[in-house]
């Protein structure tokens, strides 16, 4: 009985699934509550996570020419001032200081809610001449921002993440940097974490505070609602003009630089939990888990059962990140733990498994049993490992796709939005007042422009205008 209790322990999804991801993410043991409101601890095996994500996006930047910077967490006012939109975009959120030891701060300070205005002050000092360009740099750090609804992962006062800012010589040349970082977290998001993405444009009212353009990755979560997992932000030549950042051409003229900024966050182990998990807990994809397979020992107490769990382990280990729950819990407790832990692979060995030369090798996404000689273990677990990886992707690509309406006419939109949760497209006339009065009458926001625009009508959703762009419309979170 003690498994089936460990599992009774979550909501059902079906039921609240807003409680279903606090219990999974406190018993997956993934973050905790602190005695600082709206800030999480992130325990060791959410931490492991983010470790595989941030190991991984590294690698990845660094093979476009990233450089990693470190920067400092305060900002003082003055410099914050500097860019008018970029400030009232941030005012509402940002932490200050204003008292350093017993000393009131003759300038308060903010703790950073992101870094434009910090790298601005750094680039108006480092950049001089074209020889000097471009820079491409990134900080993997952590910002604050006083957020009034907190939940974990997806919203918390202080969160991790990484932001790029580069510097460039022509409008073209950071226009390239925008899309292509786009594109890697594109990627990223669907070869590693198994999530598929709407790649597109912010709309004008959506855009990053002091950007000329955003682009975004929108993932659709179990329940419908729509998240908003990567942005990658065109400045133009607006931050280099507020804040002097100027570079002497080949014709020795003096020219403002253009700027990007791009980010994700540990959002992303937030759209991991909500894109895959199921009743029994978290369903981790096997490149982001940090246990790939757990050894389950079976009548650990006879003679030789732990020994050859262990053996097993030794031999696994030079390829996959494997463990041995050598716990005194049950088996159908084990069972239960690592369901809900969401680790992709289960390889149960006992007495009679070790008499015929086999192991039981248990899948966490389909829950698959499948025997298999030891002598072939390691090259099944790889293989099962990519099988996993690739269905999971899949799975969340046709439950995405069945969760996509189209839609053309205000009456039809409103039935889809309260009926059907999921991406709503749409098309759009490109007034503001439309998309106000949409989020206002609905709560859908606008997700994206997609790049791959289609042509789904003629008139706009809401006025019935002529139409000027398809656009993804959800509730998001």
């Amino acid at each position: 009985m003690a498994d089936k209790k460990m599992v009774e322990q979550i909501t059902s999804m079906e039921e609240d699934f807003a409680q279903w991801y606090t219990d999974v993410v406190r018993k997956a043991e993934l973050t905790d509550y602190t005695s600082v409101k709206g800030c999480m601890v992130i325990k060791p095996y959410g931490y492991a996570i983010w470790e595989l994500i941030q190991r991984q996006l590294d690698d990845r930047f660094k093979a476009t020419g990233v450089e990693n910077v470190y920067l400092p967490m305060f900002i003082p006012e003055s410099l914050l001032q500097k860019e008018k939109d970029h400030v009232e975009g941030f005012a509402p959120e940002v932490a200050w200081v204003t008292q350093g030891g017993l000393a009131p701060l003759q300038e308060k300070l903010c703790v950073r809610p992101t870094s434009e205005t910090l790298f601005c002050d750094f680039y108006q000092k480092e950049v001089e001449s074209y020889r000097d360009l471009p820079k491409v740099y990134n900080q993997w750090c952590s910002v604050v921002r006083w957020e009034k609804e907190t939940r974990p992962f997806l919203r918390s006062r202080e969160f991790l993440w990484q932001e790029g800012h580069t510097a460039h010589a022509t409008a073209e040349e950071a226009e390239a940097r925008t899309t292509q970082m786009l594109e890697v977290y594109a990627k990223f998001c669907e070869e590693v974490l198994a999530i598929p993405v709407i790649k597109g444009r912010k709309t004008d009212k959506e855009k990053f505070a002091g950007a000329e353009a955003t682009y975004t990755i929108e993932a659709l979560m179990h329940d419908g609602k729509a998240l908003q997992s990567g942005t990658s932000h065109n400045f133009g030549d607006g931050f280099a003009k507020a804040f002097g950042i100027q570079y002497q051409d080949k014709d020795n003229k003096l020219q403002y630089v253009h700027q990007t900024s791009w980010g994700v966050t540990t959002r992303l182990i937030g759209a991991i939990i909500m894109v895959h998990g199921d009743e029994s807990g978290l369903k981790l994809p096997p490149r982001v888990a940090p246990t790939q397979v757990m050894i389950v020992p079976i009548m650990q107490k006879k003679e030789g059962v732990l020994e050859k769990a262990e053996e097993l382990r030794a031999m696994l280990a030079a390829d996959y990140r494997v463990k041995v729950d050598k716990t005194d819990k049950s088996p159908g407790y084990k069972f239960a733990e690592q369901e809900m832990r969401g680790i992709p692979l289960r390889v149960e060995i006992g007495p009679r498994d070790i008499e015929a030369g086999q192991a039981l090798v248990v899948r966490r996404d389909t829950g698959e049993k499948i025997t298999v000689a030891l002598t072939e273990l390691s090259a099944k677990i790889g293989e099962l490992l990519e099988t996993i990886q690739k269905d999971m992707y899949e799975k969340a690509l046709a439950h995405r796709d069945s969760h996509t309406y189209d839609v053309t006419s205000w009456d039809e939109f409103k039935d889809t939005i309260e009926n059907k949760p999921g991406f709503i497209r749409g098309m759009w006339c490109g007034d503001q007042a439309c998309e106000d009065a949409i989020k206002e009458e609905t709560g859908a926001t606008t997700r994206c422009m997609p790049f791959a625009q289609e042509h789904i009508a003629d008139t706009c959703v809401y006025c019935g205008k002529p139409a000027k762009k398809m656009v993804y419309f959800g509730r998001a979170y």
